[in-house]
């Protein structure tokens, strides 16, 4: 297995409960080369690289292993503190409990592993399947998730014994009984709703420059796209005086509208600006690579591979714009989820902008559609049941899934933990400015042009990819190319083999036609339908012969 490096933040695993100390040897082994970071009655802590308590005190002591933390000399913090402040995951003890908590939306991932009354722990999934017994089974509610929101939800990972710590969620010992339990807690966004200020696109921008100040002495890499959250990022850096670099490349949209918009963007602002090549005979080898780095649990990010791995090369911090979709423009937050007259309805109008919609022809058998759109809708209910009533509930319902579960993974996973990456728009300040502005504000994205115009007016005028309607021009996707085809029409065999009461009669008839017969999917919503059943293939071809539990509940 070839495991990340990790550079800037630590892989870490570990233990609460009274540990086995064969259990714990063979996790230490199963995945990349750690060290002692803590070990006393009721917890184990290994670090891959030095990793320091940033409090101990009489009978008590906090880490945190996220690339920001608290750090130094200081007062005892709550856990959930800790989390939403700094978005990293932690283990805190005191003489009544030990605490494994995630961050605050958990965008940094903690896998763990329940045996036998206690909670073995690792930053990877994959070492936590050495402890498991037996073939590992199949979690399909998390698949059906996958396939249809391409993402899982909830704690839930490919095999029903290993689950991910959701964000603000803990694993806590009670040292008295011995017994581990689950605690949740509300984040500071939820604790404190914010309410509608008034504020102004340029306070905004105020708090942007601000958030800038922790990272100024930096080298930056912004990555700058046709859309608003990059060119947002790049006019402040430029007004700051930073040192910027920016770089782009082609998210295989069939377009490539975003390298002719960025070259614009980037001539106005003055910025060195190179796009990074793209090649359609390696697609399937990217493809695979970030399946398997990402840990199957998206089929997003793909196109990424070649980017990230030049990010790795450059020295420099990367600036990324997660959450300024959601935050500053109402993405994916449909007009029906905005005028919903009941929560059901909300509901069902987010989980509609977040699902894959109908494909031109059937996908799935009638009877796997149906118990993935129940399994689906329950899940959502259950990982956004904390947000109901909430002011902001339609934003925070889509960074609370899409935004931590999937589209982050690009920045924490394929950047990191490799290269420092910076989320200037998930900054405590920003994002509890930002989440204040109410939804009718940012409805078709009035907000945000008024904050473009405040950062930089004449890159606010650009064309953006966030409004333009038909693109400048058509070039040949690499997702849809022969090598992509060859690639998935063996994983989909792979699934129809396997699992073939997933496939709709239609679709098993495109994998016997052969490879060429899928270059009829070449549609966004298509491509997705596809990349989330080849990444299933993929995942069965990798793990089948550890697998059990292969026989899916619909049959």
């Amino acid at each position: 297995m070839q495991w990340p490096t990790f550079n800037v933040r630590p892989y870490v695993c570990g233990g609460i409960g009274h540990l086995d100390e064969a259990a714990l040897e063979t996790l230490r082994q199963a995945g990349p080369r750690v060290r002692p970071a803590l070990r006393e009655p009721g917890a184990a802590l290994f670090s891959s690289s030095p990793l320091p308590p940033y409090h101990r005190g009489e009978g008590t002591w906090a880490f945190a292993w996220g690339e920001r933390g608290p750090s130094g000399p200081g007062r005892t913090r709550s856990w959930i503190g800790v989390a939403e402040e700094f978005e990293t995951p932690g283990l805190i003890g005191d003489d009544e409990r030990i605490v494994l908590h995630a961050g605050g939306l958990g965008l940094v991932d903690v896998y763990y592993l329940a045996l036998d009354g206690v909670v073995y722990f690792s930053s990877l999934l994959e070492p936590l399947l050495s402890l498991t017994r037996g073939p590992q089974e199949v979690d399909w509610e998390a698949w059906a998730a996958i396939i249809q929101v391409t993402f899982p939800l909830r704690d839930d990972t490919p095999y029903t014994g290993v689950k991910r710590l959701t964000g603000s969620g803990a694993l806590v010992l009670d040292r008295a009984t011995g017994r581990i339990a689950t605690e949740r807690m509300l984040p500071r966004w939820l604790r404190e709703e914010p309410f509608e200020a008034g504020r102004s696109a340029g306070e905004i921008l105020e708090i942007l420059h601000e958030v800038y100040k922790d990272f100024e002495d930096r080298p930056l890499l912004v990555p700058v796209s046709g859309g608003y959250d990059s060119r947002l990022l790049c006019s402040v850096a430029v007004a700051r005086g930073a040192d910027v670099e920016s770089w782009t490349t082609s998210p295989d949209d069939g377009t490539d509208t975003d390298i002719a918009f960025a070259r614009a963007i980037t001539r106005e602002l003055g910025v060195r600006h190179r796009v990074i090549p793209q090649d359609a005979a390696a697609y399937p080898a990217d493809a695979l690579d970030v399946a398997r780095r990402l840990e199957f649990l998206t089929p997003h990010h793909a196109w990424y591979a070649p980017f990230a791995r030049e990010v790795h090369r450059a020295g420099r911090t990367l600036v990324d714009g997660l959450a300024g979709g959601p935050l500053l423009k109402n993405f994916m937050v449909s007009g029906a989820a905005i005028t919903a007259s009941s929560q059901a309805e909300r509901k069902a109008a987010l989980l509609g902008s977040l699902s894959l919609g109908a494909p031109s022809v059937p996908f799935l058998s009638e009877a796997a559609a149906e118990w993935i759109g129940s399994a689906v809708r329950t899940a959502f209910a259950q990982s956004t049941s904390m947000l109901n009533g909430h002011r902001a509930e339609l934003p925070l319902s889509v960074l609370h899934t899409r935004t931590a579960r999937g589209i982050a993974r690009s920045a924490v996973n394929l950047v990191g933990p490799e290269v420092s990456f910076a989320a200037p728009f998930m900054h405590p300040a920003f994002f509890d400015a930002a989440l204040s502005v109410g939804v009718a504000r940012k409805d078709g994205g009035r907000f945000y042009r008024e904050l473009l115009h405040a950062a930089n007016p004449r890159v606010a005028a650009l064309p953006s990819t966030n409004v333009v309607k038909q693109p400048l021009q058509r070039v040949p996707l690499r997702s849809a190319a022969a090598p992509a085809r060859e690639y998935g029409h063996r994983m989909l065999a792979r699934v129809a083999s396997t699992v073939p009461t997933l496939l709709s009669e239609q679709l098993q008839d495109v994998v016997a036609a052969g490879p060429d017969a899928l270059a009829r999917f070449n549609g966004w919503n298509d491509r997705f339908w596809v990349r989330g059943l080849v990444l299933f293939g993929a995942w069965l071809t990798d793990r089948e012969e550890s697998l059990t539990g292969l026989t899916p509940p619909w049959a």
